[in-house]
């Protein structure tokens, strides 16, 4: 791999890391204007997340978690996947109904980042990276489009589960 592919992943990494490392932190810890972690809940329990500190810490697992794997290089695609997941989610459960542009709420940004972990879950970290110091590889794109699809899954499930329930039928009065 070249040093200027390498310089590219590194800072696609970081940047997008970051943004999402960010994200997550607003959360769980209420940082940068964000809910916190109980406000998270509630909203998720609102939205017909059950049980919502499960669904919440999935949301930070990947946001916090994965940005923060992305940004170091460390297990890449374990964090691309994490990113993947909770993107995915955001987009069908947020901001679909907004159209594209972020403008509107939107899912225009979301996809973004979701695109970027794709490409590094695809691309590595690249070399200068904590995957590379450590010498950990993986079998990469292999082991992100295991992880990717294991992190669709649980969005697919959460979906489901979160549905409005459908409204029960009215009964009839029978003629006589």
């Amino acid at each position: 791999m070249t040093t200027s592919v390498s310089v590219g992943l590194l800072i696609l990494r970081v940047v997008i890391g970051l943004t999402l490392a960010g994200h997550g932190a607003q959360k769980l810890f209420g940082w940068f204007g964000g809910p916190g972690f109980t406000k998270m809940q509630q909203s998720l329990g609102a939205q017909g997340f059950k049980p919502a500190w499960f669904w919440t810490a999935l949301v930070v697992l990947g946001e916090l978690g994965g940005g923060l794997s992305l940004a170091f290089g460390f297990l890449t695609p374990l964090g691309a996947a994490g990113v993947f997941g909770a993107m995915t989610m955001a987009i069908f459960k947020v901001h679909w109904p907004n159209g594209f542009w972020n403008s509107n709420r939107g899912y225009e940004f979301p996809l973004s980042l979701l695109a970027a972990a794709v490409a590094l879950g695809f691309a590595g970290p690249g070399r200068f990276a904590l995957d590379t110091l450590l010498g950990i590889t993986f079998p990469s794109p292999l082991l992100f489009i295991v992880l990717a699809a294991a992190a669709l899954l649980v969005d697919l499930a959460g979906l489901a589960i979160s549905r409005a329930p459908a409204p029960a039928a009215q009964a009839s009065p029978r003629a006589s």
